[in-house]
């Protein structure tokens, strides 16, 4: 069992699994923002799941700060901090773990573990993925409203949480090309935009072929930017990445019968870029769609889905009134 595991970037994802390691009996650590700190020493931690499972983790089994120097002696760091916050959570690291704990990104994204290696010369750093939504309910509520297996690269390093992951009742499986698993995760997390400017729970959104056929555009473009690439997203759910566009845009229909089979969620699911927006947080679009775009300027591939859906949602947050509500064919409009 590892001794000692600190959730680096206590939000909605952080809380979520370290609260089942915490409830599965490991000694688990949260650093993060002084907001949540107070909420979750005053009424502590519930999670529930769409499958109708519930934990309760009294404030008092919550070791939860804001200071960095709780990190001094963690075995583990799992590193859930928002995209942009990379940088600063690897120097963070860098300054108070002298002792040279083991990092694993478990974060949206594709460039999250190399940045973290950069900073963290000698650390042994690798990367994972979760595959289900977690959204804040209420101040210390979180709610899984998807299924998904979490993904670890294969690694000595992974084997004790994968163990300690699986005790808590999440299902784990290793990966040994963890690059292809995140793009992979990255084609489906190009929904995450187009659910915040709809403003509406994924399952009502994803039922709209409009809605579906800007994402199978998005995600046909990040396919042919893949290709050029020589990148081959591997299958994180249970449809072939490739597939995925011509499914997409089924008739509504049959999507809802083969989607059913595809993926489970309930009525409250939502992206977390939905969630961004309404608290006002600037969204992981750049790391997500933004990955695209960099990727096809750099082989020369253009790609002009991915920068209106960039361009939309970095109008949204400037305005600062939550999810700009776009219907369905208002969205398709800006695509025509």
């Amino acid at each position: 069992m590892t001794s000692r595991i600190a959730i680096f970037g206590a939000g909605s994802i952080g809380c979520f699994i370290g609260g089942k390691l915490l409830a599965a009996g490991n000694e688990v650590i949260f650093y993060g923002r002084p907001d949540l700190q107070i909420a979750v020493q005053t009424s502590g931690l519930r999670l529930t799941e769409l499958e109708g499972n519930e934990t309760l983790i009294p404030a008092e089994q919550i070791t939860f700060s804001t200071d960095p120097a709780i990190l001094s002696d963690a075995d583990l760091i799992l590193v859930t901090v928002k995209s942009r916050d990379t940088e600063t959570a690897g120097r963070t690291i860098r300054d108070h773990c002298s002792h040279y704990p083991s990092v694993i990104s478990l974060q949206n994204g594709i460039e999250n573990t190399a940045i973290l290696r950069r900073l963290l010369p000698g650390y042994k750093v690798t990367g994972g993925m979760v595959p289900f939504n977690i959204l804040r309910m209420e101040q210390t509520v979180f709610h899984r409203g998807t299924e998904g297996t979490l993904i670890l690269q294969e690694s000595p390093e992974t084997l004790p949480l994968q163990q300690a992951l699986e005790r808590a009742g999440l299902t784990t499986e290793t990966h040994r090309d963890i690059s292809s698993i995140l793009w992979g995760k990255l084609l489906l997390n190009l929904n995450n935009a187009i659910n915040a400017l709809s403003g509406l729970p994924l399952r009502q959104q994803l039922a709209q072929q409009a809605y579906r056929r800007v994402l199978a555009t998005c995600i046909r473009e990040t396919l042919t930017v893949l290709r050029v690439a020589n990148i081959r997203p591997a299958k994180t759910g249970k449809v072939i990445p490739n597939l995925l566009p011509l499914i997409l845009t089924l008739p509504d229909p049959l999507f809802i019968k083969v989607a059913g089979a595809m993926l489970k969620m309930d009525d409250n699911a939502r992206s977390s870029m939905w969630e961004d927006l309404q608290r006002g947080r600037e969204p992981e679009v750049d790391y997500i769609n933004g990955a695209v775009i960099r990727l096809g300027e750099k082989i020369g591939v253009a790609t002009p889905a991915n920068q209106t859906i960039t361009r939309l949602m970095r109008a949204a947050h400037a305005n600062g009134k939550g999810s700009p509500s776009l219907s369905a064919e208002k969205l398709q409009n800006y695509f025509n």
